[in-house]
This record gives C-alpha cells, sequence and structure tokens, in this order.
C-alpha cells in the first residue's frame, strides 16, 4: 500500500474521530471513470499560481517545480506587497537547477523555465488571487499561502474554477471559518479536486513506521502526550510605521494579530498536535489552559508569551502541550506518547528529521531502546507535493481538508481556552460564533483593518476570566 492509499485510510468523520481508536476507510463515491475537473491525465502539463509569495509560498513552489511525475510550471503569482513578489520572484529563478543533495533534501531539482512568469503574470492587491487563478485551467494547481484569514476566500474561488489545491496550514481561525472550509472541502470532494494541506509530517515516512508500530502494541496503549515548542521571541509586532496603512501593516505582521493568523500560538504548534492526535488516532475533546503576557517591550501585538494546555481525550487520555517564545529560556521542539509498556518519541526537534524512536518504559536511554528509525530521513517537504501531484495525474481520491480544518479546530479550542480561563470543548468551539475577521471577503487596499489601536497604541488583548465568551 503506498502512502496515498494509507492517506486516504486515515481520513475520517469528526464523529467517527471522537470515538474511534482505529483507522475508518473513508467514502470515496466518485470514481475515476467520471470525468471531473481535478483531474489531470498523464503526462499533460500541470501549470501552477502561487498565492502568497512569502517564505513558505516560495518555499512551496519550489516543491511543487521539483516533482518529477510529468512537466510542471509556475505561470503566476499574487500578493499585497510588491517587493516580496519581485523577492519570491527571483528566490525561484535563483533555486532552478540548484539541487540539494542526500535523502535530507527539502527541495529537489527544476529548470529556470519553469518558473514562466512574465510581468503580467504578477498581480497585486487584495483581488490578485482572481486574476492569478483566471490564468489555470480546470485540474491545474494553485498554492495558498497567505495568511490564514484569507483561505476559505481563495478555496472558495478555487473550487469554483476547478483547480486542485495545496494550502498551507493551519487552514481556519475560529468556529465561523472552520465550519466554513468544513463545507468547501465536502464541494471540493464532490468535484474530484485533489488539495494538500501542509501538515507534511502525514508524508513523513519515519513517522508512518511509529504509527504502525504503536498500533502493534508496542508501547501499550496510550495514556499521555507531550508537546513542546519552546523558543524565542515570536508573533512580536511593533507600533506602526507611517509607509503603511493600518491594514497592510496588520497583514505584514500577521503572527502578531488574531484576525490574520490566530496568533503565533496558533501557527506555530499546528504540527505538534496534528502529530500527537494522529498517533492517538482521535481529537482531543476538550482543553483547559492558562498563559500569559509577561515582557515584550514595546510590542503591540496580541499574543501572549507562554501556553500551556491540558487537553482530554474521550478515554481520559491527556495531551500536554506548551509554548514559549520568551528570551533565555531553555528550548524544546519535541513531541513524545507515553504507554502502558513504554515510550515514543514522536518528533526529535523541529519537523525534521523525525528520529522517532520506541524505549522501554518511560526513560529515554541508550539502554532502553528498542527500536529507532534509520538516518538519515526523507524531509517530508518535496514527498507531500510528489503525493498530490501524483494523485492528480492519476486521478487517486486525495483531499486532506477536513482533517486539516479539525487539526486548526484543536489548536483554537486550546488557545481559546487559555484566552478566556475557561474549559472549552470541540464541539463549542467547532459552534463558535466569534469570527475574527468577518468581510475578509470584501478587503480591498482601502478597507479598514479588523481590529484597531486604543489611545496607548496597543491592540485589544486577551483577558482570561474577564471576558470569557471571546477571546479578544
Amino acid at each position: 500500500m503506498n502512502i496515498i492509499e494509507r492517506l486516504e485510510l486515515n481520513r475520517t468523520t469528526r464523529r467517527q474521530f471522537l470515538n474511534t481508536s482505529g483507522k475508518a476507510v473513508a467514502a470515496t463515491a466518485l470514481t475515476s471513470a467520471i470525468a471531473l475537473p481535478g483531474y489531470t491525465a498523464g503526462n499533460d502539463n500541470i501549470n501552477v499560481a502561487l498565492i502568497g509569495c512569502g517564505g513558505r509560498g516560495t518555499g512551496a513552489a519550489a516543491n511543487a517545480l521539483a516533482t518529477q511525475s510529468g512537466p510542471i510550471r509556475l505561470i503566476a503569482m499574487a500578493d499585497v506587497f510588491k517587493e516580496r513578489l519581485a523577492t519570491s520572484y527571483e528566490a525561484l529563478k535563483g533555486a532552478a537547477d540548484k539541487v540539494e543533495t542526500g535523502i535530507e533534501r527539502r527541495v529537489g531539482g527544476f529548470a529556470p523555465s519553469q518558473v514562466d512568469v512574465p510581468p503580467e503574470r504578477r498581480f497585486l492587491g487584495f483581488e490578485a488571487y482572481q486574476k492569478a487563478m483566471d490564468c489555470l485551467k480546470p485540474g491545474d494547481v494553485v498554492i495558498l499561502t497567505t495568511p490564514v484569514a484569507f483561505r476559505w476566500v481563495h478555496f472558495r474561488y478555487a473550487i469554483e474554477k476547478g483547480l486542485n489545491v495545496f494550502m498551507e496550514k493551519p487552514i481556519s481561525l475560529d468556529g465561523p471559518t472552520t465550519r466554513r472550509m468544513l463545507e468547501l472541502g465536502e464541494q471540493s470532494v464532490k468535484k474530484n479536486l485533489k488539495v494538500g494541506v501542509g501538515l507534511m509530517c502525514r508524508h513523513c515516512k519515519a513517522r508512518w513506521e511509529l504509527y504502525d508500530r504503536i498500533k502493534q502494541g508496542q508501547i501499550g496503549e496510550i495514556l499521555t502526550l507531550r508537546s513542546y515548542r519552546l523558543g524565542g521571541p515570536a508573533g512580536v509586532a511593533g507600533p506602526k510605521t507611517d509607509n503603511l496603512s493600518e491594514l497592510l501593516y496588520q497583514v505584514q505582521k500577521y503572527l502578531g494579530f488574531m484576525w490574520a493568523s490566530g496568533g503565533v500560538f496558533h501557527d506555530y504548534v499546528a504540527h505538534n498536535v496534528d502529530e500527537c492526535c494522529w498517533m492517538k488516532d482521535a481529537w482531543p475533546v476538550r482543553a483547559e489552559g492558562m498563559g500569559s503576557r509577561c515582557y515584550r517591550g514595546d510590542a503591540v501585538d496580541q499574543n501572549f508569551d507562554h501556553y500551556s494546555i491540558e487537553y482530554t481525550f474521550v478515554d481520559g487520555t491527556k495531551l500536554f502541550l506548551n509554548s514559549r517564545y520568551m528570551p533565555g529560556c531553555r528550548g524544546e521542539f519535541a513531541s513524545y506518547a507515553h504507554g502502558t509498556k513504554g515510550m515514543a518519541v514522536i518528533s526529535t526537534f523541529m519537523h525534521t528529521p523525525a528520529k522517532c524512536r520506541i524505549y522501554r518504559g518511560q526513560e529515554i536511554s541508550k539502554a532502553n531502546l528498542e527500536w529507532a528509525f534509520p538516518q538519515p530521513e526523507p524531509n517530508p517537504y518535496q514527498p507531500e507535493w510528489d503525493h498530490l501531484i501524483e494523485a492528480n495525474r492519476q486521478d487517486k481520491p486525495f483531499n486532506e481538508v477536513k482533517r486539516g480544518a479539525e487539526a486548526a479546530l484543536v489548536v483554537a479550542m486550546g488557545r481559546k481556552a487559555v484566552h478566556t480561563g475557561q474549559t472549552v470543548t470541540f464541539e463549542e468551539m467547532l459552534s463558535d460564533a466569534h469570527e475574527f475577521a468577518p468581510g475578509v471577503d470584501r478587503f480591498s487596499m482601502d478597507s479598514p483593518a479588523p481590529v484597531q489601536p486604543g489611545p496607548d497604541g496597543r491592540y485589544p488583548m486577551p483577558q482570561p476570566g474577564r471576558l470569557e465568551d471571546r477571546e479578544f
């Protein structure tokens, strides 16, 4: 069974995922005999458009161009910042023909001719995404890597155009946008569109083998999961300068604003939560947590400096998640699973290499080591693109929207628990009415920003215990 088929087996409904301890086979009513827009046959050329030209978008475009299953070109780009688009274009041109060596390479090689974006196909503004997608034909691929606030807007247009999609995580911010993405995901499945979500750890060979070993009972029944992203300052936004409008300033500093990104926590721990819940084969049903804003100098953003969350699964299993963005503190970026017979290292440092391992008992030591994935291991950033394009060319079911939306909702559930000081359940978060950026689909360069600074120049902050039904 190849990894695309295994990914399909790992798709479940929300209710099944809350109550099952095993994989459920996803129903796929559509068959390859039905000629629907999402299918690009054989070696037909695939054109790609990039919407959001920051570092992650540029990297995703490079991975797309490095796939080896047939001809593929980048033909259009869109952003709201001229300088960022130009930098991305030059970086892609410069990266062409530079093949990273070794199994751990993040990007394979591609030819300069695959970056075919003349000035007339480089679009600027909040409506630029439409112009870029209009350059594509049904079955082509669009990359959505803007701040997450715009994800549902761009995805909706991609579905209308019959385009296959790669979208960066997270894919939703709050209850309303999660519900919207789940609905759009269903529409994309009905149209046979292939949709990848940038939770690339699900395409990691080391984690897949660890998952199989956990399912075989090598660490026994999972009782506790732990995950950490402890690092230096992040999501910091200083006072706005005069050369940008309020809206563009907040888009530029998107990790500092809840409406644009969900905040630095929402962006940073997406992989931690997803990989832990994958090993458990379930989403938690409730969250409690705490955090605070300690010292951020003259920063005016909306973030806390640290978040500590206790997630509870339906069977009582706990996931403890800790994230901190403060200087001078101990750093860690890893996830662990503890079972009745032993413990597993899900990830060791950052996203890759995972260096997955299993130990007897609960202590990490050479004497207790039972299994370790052989090193070096493949970097999952390229395989996630290989699998998406392979599914496109071979017309295999491939749609990660539901899982991506539910993973984002679980992160939001923990975030809201911290920001409000309350217990928040999965169902409560899904039905939550607070939409961080209403009307984002109508934004123009002249639109007001969704949040405005107060007289002291600072933006609305979470107030645990005071604001109990909304986060700011």
